[in-house]
Formats: C-alpha cells, structure tokens, sequence
C-alpha cells in the first residue's frame, strides 16, 4: 500500500507529492516575485533582511540556498561572501530556477553563483560543504521534511548554521481568524486575478496550514542533530526563523 502525504488538506501518495508540486511552481513561476509583493503586501522584503542578518557568513565562504526559487536570499548572500566565495542556489523546480538564474543575470550577478536542480531530500553536495545553508518559504512543500533536515545537515560545515524562514502559526490572539480569511477568501482571488491561478494559491493557504508550528519544527531539527536551535516570531507568528548549528 502507498505511504500517504499531504497536499495543502488532500490526502495523496507520497510518490506523487513532489509532481504536483511542480505543477503548481511551474505555473507561478513567472509570476511568483508580483505575487510575493502582493500577498505579504511587501513586508516579505523585512522578512527576507531580518534572514540575512542572521546567516553569519564572511567573505569567502560558501553557501547553499535551497528551494532559492527566484533568489532573494542568493542574491544578498552573493555579496556577503564576495567574488572568492561561492553560493549554490537550488531547487527541485526547473522554472523556478530558471526564474532566478535569469533575475540574478539581470542583476549582473552569476560569478559567484552555482545553479543546481535538486531535490533537498537528495542534496548533490559532499559533506561538510557548507558555512551556512538557508531554505526559505520552501521546506513546507518538500514531501519528507526530516529527510530534507538530515540532508541538510549533513552537508553542512562543523559550525555551520541552518536558516528557515517560513509560515507558521500566529501567536497573537484573534489573529487566527483574520489570516483564514485572508488566506482562504482573499488570496485565491488575488492569485486569479494576477497570475490567472486560483487553485495554486489555494493550495498554498493549506500547504501553510499542513506545515508543523514553531515547537514541532524547532524538535525536528534537533532530532536531525542540529544544537542550539531557537526561533524568531514575526508578523504575529505568520512567519518565524528557525536557526540551528551543526557543532
């Protein structure tokens, strides 16, 4: 019998969670940075900034951006480890990394910037390759989130740190209820609207929903083996992040 999973509230087998997936990053890609804009009404930007400051990284180093999408956290991360340094940015995604490789080209910056198809369960990479690792908005959509952990870990430098920065669970009373609304009556109709794709916006409202809280994560980590793991709130807990180290 098929080993189930979660997609946004369906019930499917795991084997087929990472297609669908696609499917839906495939038909936002090219709308994926208007939509980000929209939907967080631009406060992803402070979102993104508070990330970076936390990356520790120096110049020289390398870095690995998984599910970098179209690559907010690459691009910064580029400058911070400057021209001697390196950052992968990865993704399952063919179009979304696509979207990214020609928005950091636009940008002028591809020097220092490897571009990988791959899956975060799977990373391509040697062990102990990494000073910090960061995987942003992505790893609720990865079908196996500890294997993506454990994957992570491993590549990571000794004294390495993982960054995760995503959606989780409001922690201020009566929010709950104002973001449902956003999210299941607002947000499909935005994603209509902008990028002629209501059900894939749908799919992420739930996906949000499906995603583990604050606790649950920062416990994942550690039973990956990271130490030191806390979490930072922000918005209320509709987004928090979750910082780990490998010792």
């Amino acid at each position: 019998m098929s080993k189930k999973t979660h997609f946004g509230y369906k019930q499917v087998d795991a084997d087929k969670k990472e297609g669908m997936v696609a499917g839906v990053f495939d038909s936002v890609a090219d709308k994926y940075d208007v939509m980000n804009d929209v939907m967080s009404f631009g406060i992803h930007r402070i979102w993104i900034k508070i990330t970076l400051a936390q990356t520790g990284l120096k110049k020289g180093q390398r870095a690995l951006d998984v599910a970098g999408g179209t690559g907010d956290l690459t691009i910064q991360m580029s400058k911070q480890v400057g021209p001697d340094g390196e950052v992968v940015m990865s993704d399952i995604n063919a179009a979304m990394l696509e979207q990214g490789r020609r928005r950091l080209m636009n940008k002028g910056i591809a020097g220092n910037v490897k571009f990988v198809e791959a899956n975060a369960e799977e990373l391509p990479f040697e062990d102990n390759s990494f000073n910090c690792v960061t995987i942003a908005f992505g790893l609720r959509n990865v079908t196996n989130q500890d294997r993506a952990l454990a994957s992570i870990y491993r590549v990571l430098k000794p004294g390495g740190r993982l960054l995760v920065l995503e959606f989780s669970k409001p922690v201020i009373p009566g929010l709950n209820k104002a973001y449902d609304f956003y999210s299941f009556n607002i947000l499909p109709k935005m994603g209509k609207v902008i990028a002629d794709d209501e059900d894939s916006y749908r799919y992420l409202a739930e996906s949000i929903r499906m995603h583990p809280d604050q606790e649950t994560l920062k416990q994942m980590m550690q039973h990956a083996g990271f130490e030191r793991c806390t979490y930072h709130n922000m918005s209320g807990g509709i987004v928090a992040l979750h910082k780990g180290f490998k010792l």
